[in-house]
């Protein structure tokens, strides 16, 4: 009998229509579109506007055009897996959300949390109840509201993030495409350099944490940078060593987009050609969860059948990892 293995089967994406551009960040914070552009690479980003408007947004906007595209009815959905850093709330799980608003009934769902590394943590993990037969039809979402926790008078953080999101469909195949390998590390000791301090258990909201600023994502850049450029060049070098790979066997090179400089330092590091390295950091900023189903969607066409990719992410925490897959659709 053939291996089972996880095959991206369809994927869809969705970005909110407000798009704030370099230029009106200049009008809100000390910066300026050359100093934005030289130090991340971003002209723009897409922002989520509008009361009660959260993460669920995003991912369903994105599932609803996943369903779609795939001729799929939700009832055939067993299993949705939201990644996310930025949940609707503290529970219910956004999953739970983007499941009910699409007609999702009968499957298992919830949220994992790895930062800008959930969209991989959360692939490999719905590929394994694919390749244990356990499930037929899986979903992994990878969504943030970035907004919701950035400070737009920090120039350091508020420059880089955007809203948006994406959606794959997964499904069993025998034919040697999908996923092939995955390789997740994680570090704690970096906690202290990317965090989000106050709304959690150690420090609930309070009057105090608002006024004091503490429900905005806080970076220390210089150790995150180190430490994402090294991450993720290992284990992308690791993934092709454990699988016989070589550069010239590899079409595409899946980053996440967290930062241009990164994206550069990571190709270099990997001695891959940055011609085959998948880039829309300068359209849609660091949406963290959901920037490499972004950039998959928008490369669809260009991605053909059997191709080898590489998907690749590094979050706080620190989170980091790779996914070796060929392409099925």
């Amino acid at each position: 009998m053939s291996k089972i293995q996880a095959a991206i089967t369809g994927i869809n994406a969705y970005v909110p229509d407000y798009i704030l551009t370099n230029q009106e960040l200049e009008t809100m914070v000390d910066t300026n579109d050359e100093w934005i552009t030289t130090r991340t690479g971003i002209k723009e980003r897409h922002i989520l506007k509008g009361e009660d408007q959260g993460t669920s947004v995003l991912g369903i906007e994105a599932v609803k055009g996943l369903l779609a595209k795939t001729n799929t009815d939700p009832s055939e959905i067993e299993l949705l897996i939201c990644a996310t850093a930025t949940p609707d709330m503290q529970f219910p799980d956004t999953a739970n959300l983007i499941s009910a608003a699409t007609g999702i009934k009968n499957a298992f769902c919830f949220d994992i949390n790895a930062a800008c590394s959930g969209f991989i943590y959360a692939l490999t993990t719905g590929s394994k109840f694919i390749e244990s037969g356990s499930y037929k039809k899986v979903i992994i979402v990878g969504a943030d509201k970035m907004s919701s926790i950035i400070d737009y008078t920090d120039r350091t953080t508020c420059v880089i993030f955007g809203d948006g999101g994406g959606a794959v469909l997964l499904e069993p195949a025998t034919d040697g495409l999908g996923i092939i390998d995955s390789l997740h590390q994680s570090d704690g000791d970096g906690a202290q350099y990317l965090y989000l301090k106050a709304g959690g258990s150690r420090r609930p909201s309070s009057a105090e944490t608002v006024a004091a600023r503490e429900h905005f994502v806080y970076q220390n850049g210089r150790p995150v940078f180190k430490a994402a450029v090294a991450g993720m060049s290992d284990v992308v070098q690791k993934i092709m060593a454990r699988n016989e790979l070589t550069n010239d066997d590899i079409r595409w090179l899946v980053p996440h987009q967290a930062n241009m400089r990164i994206i550069e330092t990571v190709s270099r590091m990997a001695d891959f050609p940055l011609e085959r390295v998948m880039i829309n950091i300068q359209k849609y900023g660091n949406t963290t969860c959901g920037t490499i189903p972004i950039c998959l969607w928008e490369y669809e066409d260009q991605i053909k059948k059997g191709d080898n990719l590489i998907l690749t992410a590094f979050g706080g925490g620190f989170t980091w990892g790779a996914i070796y897959l060929k392409w099925a659709i």
